[in-house]
């Protein structure tokens, strides 16, 4: 099939590389974001896909918007388009360029967890299993025909970021099965079923913040989910943030109260009492040090807060 591969996040860079490899299929080129600055000096960097396209020899295109390059994209008479977290809703124009339209790889078992965080929401949810889908792309968010499936077990100590690389590293295969269903005469076609849709948003650092009113479990799962981002902290009474980077549950009696300090010292850690249950923060790192065992962050810090907020 005559490809062209759409995506930025590093999610879609196996499914890239398969692509390019495989010679069944012949990329014809590669759309992704403009360069982002980042680091201390906030230099425009190139991202893993436009590395790897350049690499390969494939022509990048890099619009501000996608529909600026229409007129390419048709010229090219690409057979399909294969999308993957990519950060734009297409155009109709866009979707009816490629002679089958456009495939997205979708991290998540639709219809649950449409939307741009449905790693995260998985786990912060207590989902038994994630996986991969190949959809049809559609105007809406994600709610296109669903291509091909296939469900990954979650871990109990996935993170967000564990469960993005496995995500990852499974998507090549099921999009070289769905790429074989699409050149059929009849490939298959599911509607999603409405009745079981659940959206996630895009995630920001302050949704990270742990609010003990919450359970020991939502908040574990919060922990493991927001891994390495946006990242998990709590608010110091002084306002000094702590983020938190690994925690446990711990068994509490029937009468806790939210956000009291059970424990703080080298020797039995730090456990906080939550509306149901209590948390043991195991990895804590305070603003502009370093990522500590939670002994080790107590040492230097004695006199810890009673309760927390």
């Amino acid at each position: 099939m005559r490809l062209v591969f759409i995506g930025s996040g590093e999610i879609g860079l196996p499914s890239l590389q398969a692509l390019l490899a495989d010679g069944d299929h012949e990329v014809l080129a590669v759309i992704t974001q403009p360069d982002k600055p980042s680091g201390r000096n906030l230099q425009l960097r190139a991202g893993p896909i436009k590395l790897c396209a350049q690499q390969a020899g494939v022509p990048v295109w890099q619009p501000q918007r996608i529909a600026h390059c229409l007129e390419e994209l048709r010229a090219l008479q690409a057979d399909v388009a294969v999308v993957v977290a990519y950060g734009q809703i297409l155009p109709l124009s866009v979707l009816e360029a490629p002679r089958l339209g456009c495939v997205n790889i979708h991290a998540s078992l639709l219809p649950r967890h449409r939307g741009a965080s449905p790693i995260h929401a998985a786990i912060a949810q207590g989902d038994a299993q994630s996986g991969i889908t190949i959809m049809f792309v559609d105007v809406g968010l994600d709610s296109g025909d669903i291509l091909l499936q296939e469900a990954l077990p979650i871990l109990p100590t996935d993170t967000g970021g564990s469960l993005h690389d496995k995500l990852a590293q499974q998507a090549p295969g099921v999009l070289q099965r769905a790429l074989a269903l699409l050149a059929k005469p009849n490939c298959p076609r599911q509607v999603q079923d409405p009745s079981m849709v659940t959206h996630c948003g895009k995630l920001r650092r302050e949704d990270g913040r742990l609010d003990f009113n919450n359970s020991a479990l939502q908040l574990e799962r919060l922990v493991r989910a927001f891994n390495p981002w946006p990242g998990t902290h709590l608010l110091l009474p002084n306002a000094a943030v702590l983020k938190v980077h690994a925690a446990q549950i711990e068994p509490s009696g029937d009468e806790t109260q939210p956000g009291r300090v059970r424990c703080a010292n080298p020797k039995e850690g730090l456990v906080i009492e939550c509306a149901q249950g209590a948390l043991r923060l195991t990895e804590l790192q305070a603003e502009g040090g370093k990522r500590l065992s939670a002994a080790d962050y107590l040492r230097g810090h004695p006199s810890f807060p009673e309760t927390l907020l």
